[in-house]
């Protein structure tokens, strides 16, 4: 039997600008050919982006349904206007679907309807995880920042939730009431046109003395490196966690689900899948210091993998 096969796959919603061709196609070739168990879907970063996939939410949810997947809608990370308010307030109210909270404004309006808590809530113990599950939550995705010894530490006191941990991707840092995308090309976050759509991967920031920082998405700033931790895999699962999120970058995510699967299954070394994404998303460097309690750019390499070392700093 495979070794953690019980380890599920959640593919988080896409954080950046895409159309909405590209955003449906992208989801459509998800439900058909990726092994993603649940996945995300949903405006989380901006509410004036929501009208480029408003149109095709429905069309991809049901292709998702269609394939076996469990959908889960995500709410706004931040919400400042009471027209994101009042998104808000009919995303919860008016879905027959599982919501996942980025917010801590949306509990208030859950009421204790079962939900999941997305990575952007700051879930750093063990008593916050026992506080929301004891107002719905049932699956709690914690943040990417978090040393693999908090992450054991809150599985083992906290609830009878499935624990999430973020696995893959750019990792969320910070978001804004002000856009610094918008701003670092000579627009207002009130008429932005939608410049953050010309980097469907984010707008990589250098310091001073040209080196890679951060990488801005509209009103959030991410890592400008990519969390990869298929080398973590087996002690996630041994001390419980449930699930392994993925979060949407602009390359072939069906080939990086793969691959975790793989490593999941036990049919792939991680050693292997690590040299694997490297070659499917070349556009940032991979890391996993936060796992191991150093600065998130950083990457730990273990015995096998010390050779790929030069290559993914």
């Amino acid at each position: 039997m495979s070794r953690n096969a019980s380890v599920a796959l959640t593919m988080g919603p896409v954080y950046y600008l895409w159309d909405g061709p590209k955003w449906r196609d992208f989801h459509f070739r998800i439900a058909d050919e990726s092994p993603f168990d649940r996945v995300v879907i949903g405006e989380t970063v901006c509410s004036k982006r929501q009208h480029f996939i408003e149109p095709h939410i429905a069309e991809v949810i049901e292709r998702l349904e269609a394939a076996g997947k469990t959908v889960v809608l995500s709410t706004l990370a931040l919400v400042t206007l009471e027209r994101e308010s009042r998104q808000m307030r009919e995303l919860i109210a008016g879905s027959d679907h599982p919501v996942e909270a980025n917010d801590l404004s949306a509990l208030g309006l859950l009421g204790g309807k079962p939900h999941s808590v997305g990575p952007l809530v700051n879930v750093y113990n063990a008593p916050t995880a026992r506080l929301l599950a004891s107002r719905g939550a049932e699956t709690i995705c914690l943040p990417p920042e978090l040393p693999f010894s908090s992450v054991e530490r809150i599985v083992a006191d906290g609830p009878d939730v499935n624990f999430e941990v973020f696995a893959f991707g750019r990792m969320p840092l910070a978001i804004s009431a002000r856009c610094a995308h918008a701003r670092s090309k000579g627009k207002i976050k009130d008429n932005c046109q939608f410049v953050c759509g010309e980097e469907p991967d984010g707008l990589p920031v250098n310091t001073l003395d040209r080196q890679s920082f951060l990488v801005l998405n509209g009103v959030q700033t991410v890592s400008h490196t990519c969390q990869a931790l298929p080398g973590e895999l087996a002690e996630l699962a041994g001390c419980g966690i449930a699930a392994i999120r993925l979060s949407p970058q602009d390359c072939d995510m069906v080939a990086v689900a793969e691959l975790y699967r793989a490593v999941l299954d036990g049919r792939l070394d991680a050693a292997d899948a690590i040299q694997g994404l490297g070659d499917i998303y070349p556009a940032a460097p991979l890391s996993n210091g936060f796992h191991h309690a150093r600065e998130g750019a950083a990457w730990v390499a273990r015995a096998r993998d010390t050779a790929l070392g030069a290559r993914l700093d």
